[in-house]
């Protein structure tokens, strides 16, 4: 069991859990697969979804969800909207390419994306990349709502950004203390992981919810389905609103790297290092807050191994690492950063990064990424606290990470 402790819930959202008690939750608020579709079609007035690789996905979700998750009355309203953007997406994306089956012949030109460790520095990495116009990102509201496709007249005026701004940020109305670690808005870029939501083949979903049984589904799972479509997805973003190239961003691409460059082959991956013991301290803080904001039930670790015990992550670590010695991810492909040079020289870091990839850094971008900085000095939001190890199980870790931490030269933290 997790040492972590829930933070103290709003009183309004105490009381609408309260009165959730008395009634019949699985009733009012129906998460069951042929209705959600239903009601999905009806509310866009389409009715494509497309292939249909994601129903595997899709109702092991769903199961996981009505049998596992444990939700409390807020949290299956939550999931129920979730639920309906995520099909609703689907079918907004079949149509714009029935519509205009011209959208297949755009083309992703040397997309940039950013991987790491969770809570390694991933996010602010891409927040500053996406101050230089030569990339775009997309943005929570675009990926929420990507039909119609978004146009470049209209881009940052569009009214779909009011209604996102709203659902995004209820996050920290429901749990104050998800603002202090992780930054949220319509007009932010979000991870590709939040995209492919709508593939039901996502860490998002995992990432929000208590399921084991989806969990031990998912991480048996080829993921070349989830990519391609996500790929499907920018083009009908960029379509009328075009960018020179994508900038992308997830943890998780760092655990399926060859899957990445099999789907998007002329990508540049930059990958941000920080301390494991650190970064896994501080994951299991933030998801505890994430199952909170839905369920009431006590938060397992165990039940999420692949995430969350340092034997699977160091696992992981190295197996980058061994990607890379045996140039089934060439070398040349990847430019690596480390976390506490982008905390302690942002711009002297950026500036190394932008020579390796082989791209220019402006004078425009470097003004804007120290602007971008000035406007959000560290602990802006508040500080985030988590708990660590003693020193015993804190010596047994850095064992684990060893090879991890001498190959890229990350140092420690702890």
């Amino acid at each position: 069991m997790s040492k972590w402790t829930p933070p103290e819930r709003p009183e309004w959202v105490r009381q609408i859990i309260d009165e959730g008690r008395h009634m019949d939750i699985e009733s009012l608020v129906p998460l069951e697969a042929s209705e959600l579709m239903d009601t999905a079609r009806r509310n866009t007035g389409f009715d494509d979804f497309g292939s249909d690789e994601w129903r595997e996905g899709f109702d092991v979700f769903i199961k996981s969800v009505n049998e596992e998750a444990d939700l409390h009355l807020l949290g299956r309203l939550m999931t129920r909207s979730d639920i309906l953007r995520w099909l609703e997406a689907r079918l907004g994306i079949e149509a714009a390419y029935a519509q205009h089956p011209e959208i297949e012949d755009e083309i992703i030109d040397s997309p940039v994306v950013v991987t790491g460790l969770p809570r390694s520095g991933t996010s602010i990495l891409f927040e500053l990349l996406a101050q230089d116009d030569q990339f775009g990102s997309p943005r929570n509201w675009e990926i929420m709502f990507p039909y119609p496709p978004p146009e470049a007249a209209s881009y940052e005026t569009d009214p779909r950004i009011e209604r996102c701004e709203h659902l995004v940020t209820q996050w920290n109305r429901v749990a104050p203390s998800y603002a202090s670690m992780h930054e949220m808005g319509a007009n932010i870029p979000n991870e590709c992981i939040v995209a492919m939501s709508c593939t039901f083949l996502s860490e998002n979903l995992p990432g929000q919810y208590q399921i084991p049984g989806y969990n031990e589904w998912y991480y048996q799972q080829e993921l070349d389905y989830a990519y391609a479509y996500y790929k499907r997805m920018l083009k009908v973003l960029q379509w009328k609103n075009p960018r020179r190239h994508w900038l992308l961003k997830a943890p998780s691409h760092l655990g399926n790297l060859p899957v990445l460059l099999r789907n998007f082959p002329d990508a540049r991956v930059v990958i941000s290092h920080r301390d494991p013991l650190v970064a896994q301290a501080s994951v299991t803080s933030l998801l505890g807050t994430l199952y909170w904001m839905r369920s009431s039930q006590d938060f397992d670790a165990s039940a999420f191994e692949s995430l969350m015990t340092p034997e699977a992550g160091s696992a992981r670590l190295d197996g980058v690492v061994e990607l890379l010695e045996s140039g089934e991810v060439p070398k040349d492909r990847v430019s690596h950063v480390l976390y506490a040079q982008l905390v302690q020289q942002p711009l002297d870091t950026l500036q190394r990064l932008y020579t390796d990839m082989g791209l220019p850094f402006s004078d425009n971008s470097r003004q804007a990424m120290h602007s971008y900085l000035a406007q959000k000095p560290q602990g802006k939001f508040g500080k985030h606290l988590y708990e660590g190890d003693d020193e015993q199980e804190r010596n047994r870790k850095r064992a684990l990470f060893q090879r991890y931490q001498q190959y890229f030269g990350v140092p420690d933290e702890t």
